[in-house]
């Protein structure tokens, strides 16, 4: 908190205020069907922030810059931050194998998987294994169940996103930290960069949060909230505003030592090996534009966080409802405000003719199959005299009713 009241006083935190963005959002919003969005902006250190829409669908209650939103996927840039912490504290080795740190994996040929390879998702575990059920498992045991399957493939051998090694490295800081990850995260991360409305899952029912809605017959439904899975956690369980996303992202761009160091930093934000071109540790990275950027993808909430550490810029969008196939999409919401806060040029998803043929077509095909039957039905008679393969079609049509 003392540091949030410092970059207030100190003109670093912006008032909100209207802007060229918030035109955008005022006719993007509409369309994506979204109950709302919030997005803040980071130039130079200087933050300002925005938001439209409601928490819930029909609902009263306005979406701020401090309302919190299930980040998603973003969450793994916690991680990867928590362990280059214990990196440089020299508790860990981005090259040794993670069967050093946690016992589950010792004499086991994945106890040889590195924790740079776990980092940039060349460990050689699935997206499908990384999506195994966890439930309601605590996320030692769902990483000791991890440890005895076989990787997919061998350890570097190729680059597949995977939320297992991120589960995997939320396991290992707990080992070496002594401390649960949640714990870590809001001691070392959230609390010294005055995120006060950030939290992390820790299994109970959050509070105070955006509701995640759905796709629903033109319209978006909210998702019940339940209980937070703490076992995925360090790869999809930090709850964070827009706002304090972005002292979270002036902190990766602000060319300081602080909750890691500079070249901590750099590294990063940039390809982690050759098998890895396009993703850094924690980040996905674009060497031509000189872009970091990480989206994420939950029930209910769509988010994107961009960086461009050349120019000390950042932006994060947040959404609180999954985009439809070509009808109520919110790529175009999310992707348009981030090329406006970034001043980069963005034309727009286009017709998205195909998209909503298909989904027409699903939603009619339902409709044409039962209209099909109620004709194979009243028109019965005609059809039983048919032969040949028609007939045969028609008799196997006609058990249908």
């Amino acid at each position: 908190m003392a540091l949030l009241a410092l970059l207030w006083t100190s003109g670093l935190l912006a008032r909100d205020a209207d802007t060229p963005i918030d035109a955008f959002v005022d006719r993007e919003l509409p369309a994506s069907g979204a109950p709302g969005v919030a997005y803040a902006v980071v130039d130079n250190g200087k933050i300002r922030t925005g938001a439209r829409g409601t928490v819930l669908a029909g609902g009263d209650r306005i979406v701020t810059p401090d309302t919190p939103f299930h980040i998603g996927s973003i969450s793994k840039s916690f991680t990867a931050l928590a362990i280059m912490q214990l990196v440089e504290a020299g508790q860990v080795d981005l090259d040794t194998g993670v069967a050093d740190y946690l016992d589950v994996f010792r004499g086991r040929p994945q106890g040889q998987i590195t924790v740079r390879q776990l980092l940039s998702h060349t460990s050689g575990y699935s997206t499908v294994q990384g999506n195994s059920r966890h439930g309601d498992s605590t996320l030692a045991k769902h990483v000791a169940r991890l440890a005895r399957w076989k990787p997919a493939y061998s350890a570097g051998e190729r680059w597949e996103y995977s939320n297992a090694n991120y589960q995997i490295l939320g396991a290992l800081i707990e080992a070496v930290s002594g401390q649960d990850y949640a714990t870590y995260v809001q001691v070392n991360i959230l609390i010294p960069l005055g995120m006060s409305d950030s939290f992390v899952a820790d299994g109970g029912t959050p509070r105070g949060v955006a509701v995640g809605h759905r796709p629903w017959f033109g319209g978006k439904r909210a998702y019940q909230r339940g209980g937070t899975e703490p076992a995925n956690a360090p790869a999809g369980g930090v709850f964070s505003s827009a706002r304090d996303l972005a002292l979270y992202l002036a902190m990766m761009i602000n060319g300081q030592d602080d909750l890691i160091s500079v070249a901590g930093k750099a590294m990063m934000l940039k390809p982690a090996s050759e098998a890895s071109p396009f993703y850094g540790l924690g980040w996905f990275v674009d060497s031509a534009t000189g872009t970091a950027y990480h989206d994420g993808l939950v029930p209910g909430t769509e988010t994107l966080a961009t960086l461009l550490p050349d120019k000390a810029q950042a932006a994060v969008v947040l959404v609180n409802a999954n985009g439809g196939i070509g009808f109520g999409e919110n790529l175009q919401l999310r992707k348009g405000i981030t090329a406006k806060a970034l001043g980069v040029p963005y034309h727009g998803e286009g017709s998205r003719i195909w998209s909503k043929a298909t989904y027409l077509m699903v939603l009619l095909l339902p409709v044409f199959f039962l209209a099909s039957i109620g004709w194979a039905w009243f028109a019965r008679d005609k059809i039983r005299a048919k032969s040949g393969a028609a007939g045969l079609f028609s008799l196997w049509l006609r058990s249908l009713p």
